[in-house]
């Protein structure tokens, strides 16, 4: 499968925003937006305006940069939501936000979607006491989501762990720190994601 090999302080510079795709990076001095918050390459500095067009497709590359989707499996997730009964765009993001890979993110299991990416992938993650190695596995109501073994003694785990104590978990998530496990009480609603996304564009693009 293809993925992104290049600086990701680029995405968030050409997106205009933090994208927060390099954990405790992101919120120090040498954050990119913050040093130079205009698009990468020769002619980032130039001024220009977006037609209709160009403002949806930014809001698409930007909510599949923050959750770290490739375009095919973006679009498979955008497909399943049209056949989902209510509105596309809410559950779109449903969808994205109940990804195995953003719940450990959510959890602070750590800093970044990707590192969160890589404790699912060496199969670190066990849903109902069993490994789940596919970042992509959708939990449902009732799963239970923990981490396995000593990794849970990790530096940088217990450092993702203390830093999203103070942001706290969403409701749809029944966190119990002390055995660092979670329950999926409900699935998320649009009102429990909070990101710089209108996925109304996102649908009227794809209505095209």
């Amino acid at each position: 499968m293809s993925r992104y090999i290049e600086s990701a302080c680029k995405l968030c510079r050409r997106e205009g925003i933090k994208l927060f795709l390099k954990g405790s990076r992101c919120f120090g001095e040498k954050c990119a937006v913050e040093r130079r918050n205009y698009p990468p390459g020769s002619h980032g500095q130039n001024k220009t305006k977006l037609t209709e067009y160009g403002v949806q497709l930014r809001e698409k590359q930007k909510l599949k940069r923050i959750y770290g989707v490739t375009e095919r499996q973006f679009q498979r997730i955008f497909n399943d939501a049209t056949r989902h009964t209510g509105k596309t765009g809410d559950a779109l993001l449903s969808f994205l936000e109940r990804r195995l890979d953003n719940v450990v993110y959510t959890l602070g299991f750590a800093s970044s979607r990707a590192g969160a990416r890589q404790l699912v992938n060496h199969g670190f993650v066990l849903v109902n006491g069993r490994k789940v190695d596919i970042p992509s596995f959708l939990v449902k109501v009732g799963n239970v989501i923990e981490l396995k073994g000593k990794i849970k003694d990790n530096v940088h785990v217990q450092s993702a762990i203390a830093a999203r104590e103070k942001s706290g978990v969403p409701k749809w998530l029944d966190f119990d720190p002390a055995n660092m496990k979670a329950t999926v009480k409900a699935l998320p609603e649009k009102t429990d994601i909070s990101l710089p996304v209108q996925e109304q564009l996102i649908v009227e693009l794809y209505s095209k």
